[in-house]
């Protein structure tokens, strides 16, 4: 559909939710050519990245209103932020006046008797106005029934194989999932994320090597396809099973109450799931799965059809949730803020590990190439002079030799501790300068490692 429309080499391109369903490489190629494109482009989306990336302007539909804003994502926020501000405190002055008046009239005699007709249609004026105040959208209220403690380890894998024919999806994959990790699992729309998913729960036997899980877990599995809904029952029938109520930990709510915590109304209740829209069903999966107690959350591509408040406030929960979590998904932003590793698709049925979210696995991939060219440089130097003669050592070089074993050792102790600590789940709990801190603390460990290593592969040579 991007293909047809742009080979018209239109002047507008109108965009409705164009990153859907596309993986990361896509909507990254997406942003490029949309940033070189000279036309005029008006894009609705819910990706918070592709937004602050393109966008010069935003206007915003709010009840009923369209309110421009012009600059970046970041502006609006601010901007809209300080509206809803002032919108509050300007209801709240009309409120208290729009009480004193009814007071007044309530007093009915002296109203009557001051035959103040001027003050009475002004009350009535402004009763008129608060009825048609409309007030903001709510929100989604998310709670996660707590399941208890699962064992330390949630899944171990060793050298474990997968594929269908000659066509590898994860090949001799060995890493351990302990409780308490948070991963978010990125690559190419097909390399087999969701197969991998359905490996790592015990969904699907490996055909080489041995996946052992873990003990009392109790898992809540978020499927793109939605597979759980059932579109002929209504939107209570799926979530509460002909109940009226339903419970979440150790509290027991009325349905009706609960699906209104998840943007349903009342007179939606019984509508039949195939007439909702795909962000409604998104919403109704995630009512239908908070009711089961769960120390295991894994959501395959939640994201989709989701607005950016209910992105938002997910992530919030998320980041209150004390057990494992494993995530697939294309919105950058998302992962960014949620997960602390990433398992990345490498080719060929590769995965690697990474610590940190999307941006810091960027940053990782970027710098791994360092060492090794870093290491080439002396190789390539001695291959064109075969001639020259081997310069020795000079007595302050060959201390600084003897000395680099150690000197990596204790950089390699540094980085495994930064590590460690990016890597528990409280690390991203905490407020954005400690952790923008620590990240670049573990960038500037990496980049010292890489020139030490350079360094003694140099002086090795000339000894």
């Amino acid at each position: 559909m991007l293909a047809r429309a742009l080979v018209s080499d239109p002047d507008v391109l109108l965009l409705d939710e164009p990153t859907n369903h596309m993986d990361i490489d896509a909507i990254t190629a997406l942003e490029e050519m949309l940033l070189s494109f000279q036309g005029a482009t008006i894009f609705i989306t819910h990706d918070r990245t592709l937004t602050r990336r393109l966008a010069t302007r935003i206007v915003e539909l709010d009840r009923g209103r369209l309110v421009s804003f012009p600059g970046n994502y970041d502006e609006y926020l601010s901007r809209k932020q300080q509206m809803l501000e002032v919108e509050a405190r300007e209801n709240a002055v009309f409120d208290k006046f729009l009480a004193e008046e009814e007071v007044w009239i309530r007093k009915g005699i002296e109203a009557r008797r001051t035959r103040n007709e001027g003050r009475v249609r002004r009350l009535e004026a402004l009763r008129v106005e608060r009825r048609q105040r409309v007030a903001v959208q709510g929100t989604v209220n998310f709670d996660i029934g707590s399941s208890g403690r699962s064992g330390q380890i949630v899944a171990d894998l060793d050298r474990v194989s997968f594929g269908y024919g000659e066509r590898m999806l994860v090949r001799d994959l060995t890493m351990t999932i302990r409780r308490g990790d948070r991963i978010g699992i990125i690559g190419p729309n097909g390399c087999g994320k969701s197969t991998l998913l359905r490996l790592l729960l015990g969904d699907l036997a490996p055909q080489s090597g041995q996946v052992r899980l873990g003990t009392q877990l109790k898992t809540a599995y978020f499927d793109q396809q939605r597979a759980q809904l059932d579109p002929q029952l209504s939107v209570r029938e799926n979530v509460s099973a002909g109940s009226d109520h339903v419970t979440i930990g150790d509290r027991k709510k009325h349905i009706i109450g609960y699906l209104g915590d998840f943007l349903f109304p009342p007179e939606r209740a019984n509508s039949p799931v195939a007439s909702l829209s795909g962000g409604e069903r998104n919403r109704l999966l995630m009512a239908k799965l908070f009711t089961q107690p769960a120390n295991l959350l894994v959501f395959d591509e939640p994201t989709n059809d989701l607005d950016a408040e209910t992105l938002e406030l997910l992530e919030e929960l998320l980041a209150e949730f004390t057990g494992t979590l494993l995530l697939v998904s294309h919105d950058r932003a998302f992962i960014d803020n949620v997960v602390t590793s990433v398992l990345a698709f490498e080719g060929d049925g590769a995965w690697g590990e990474y610590v940190g979210g999307y941006q810091d696995w960027l940053r990782q991939k970027r710098s791994s190439g360092a060492p090794k060219a870093a290491a080439a440089a002396p190789q390539r130097v001695a291959a064109t002079k075969p001639t020259a003669a081997k310069k020795r050592l000079s007595y302050k070089e060959q201390r600084e030799l003897d000395a680099m074993p150690q000197t990596i050792d204790t950089l390699e102790s540094e980085q495994k501790a930064l590590q460690q600590r990016i890597a528990d789940p409280g690390f991203y709990r905490q407020d954005k300068t400690a952790i923008a801190e620590g990240l670049a603390a573990l960038e500037r460990i990496n980049e010292k490692l890489a020139t030490a290593y350079a360094r003694w592969e140099q002086l090795d040579a000339g000894s």
